[in-house]
């Protein structure tokens, strides 16, 4: 694997870690320029700098900028001054923090049909998932995955706390009862949110908007609920819905 393939996997899996890079070398040096070591808070990920003191010293640098401000440093060191090695050559060292990425976070209100065969689609994909439902046992038929996180709640729309300003949100719970609900807290505590879509027709959409209004819900912010989910491909089966809906998150996604 890379360099450049290990740093991409950490963004995408939420690690900061530090590049450190071999800018210049003179004399006697364990490692040519160029030379590259990807650091995390727990330790060398990949590659080396030379081994050894240098390395050791280049670390616990690297350890530091991941609990600094800084963005970079870089030194410029004598290897028997400064290090403490036999070999007399001069070594600089690039050190350049790269931040993950923030996870794509995806929280689904339901555990359904159309749930059921949505989630082993997005399982695969750089995405964090909750999933909230009343129900225990529609949530036990979910597949078992690191980036899955099941919620059994009393209500679902108690399952908006698990949001923040950058989530896409589905709201496929067992009606309208239970969306409306929803699509009012997410709407009043993250107006700015995203992506908030709504499993169900034009019909419904209306039905939606009409209540969300009489519940105080501006028509700025109404604006922001798709309804109906999903694009329009396929028929209309749990699975063909469900394709639907992982193509379009990923279209809004960008």
């Amino acid at each position: 694997m890379t360099p450049w393939q290990d740093i991409l996997r950490c963004q995408e899996s939420g690690t900061d870690l530090i590049l450190v890079t071999v800018a210049a070398a003179r004399g006697s040096v364990p490692a040519d320029p160029g030379a590259k070591m990807l650091v995390t808070r727990d330790g060398r990920l990949s590659g080396t700098v030379g081994g050894g003191r240098i390395e050791a010293k280049a670390l616990d640098e690297a350890a530091q900028l991941l609990d600094s401000p800084e963005l970079t440093r870089l030194y410029r060191w004598n290897l028997q001054q400064d290090i403490g090695m036999t070999c007399g050559g001069e070594m600089t060292l690039l050190f350049e923090r790269i931040a993950a990425k923030p996870p794509w976070h995806i929280a689904i209100f339901g555990a359904g049909h159309v749930v059921q065969a949505l989630v082993p689609i997005l399982i695969p994909l750089s995405c964090r998932l909750d999933v909230i439902d009343t129900r225990p046992d529609w949530l036990q038929r979910l597949p078992a995955a690191r980036n899955l996180a099941t919620h059994h709640l009393d209500t679902f729309e108690s399952g908006v706390a698990l949001l923040h300003e950058r989530s896409f949100v589905l709201s496929i719970t067992k009606g309208h009862g239970t969306d409306v609900p929803v699509l009012r807290e997410v709407l009043t505590r993250f107006p700015a949110i995203p992506f908030l879509g709504v499993i169900g027709s034009a019909s419904k959409r209306a039905a939606l908007l009409r209540d969300l209004r009489q519940v105080g819900i501006t028509d700025d912010l109404l604006e922001k609920v798709t309804c109906p989910l999903g694009l329009p491909i396929g028929d209309n089966d749990p699975p063909e819905i469900a394709i639907s809906i992982a193509a379009q998150l990923l279209e809004k996604r960008g």
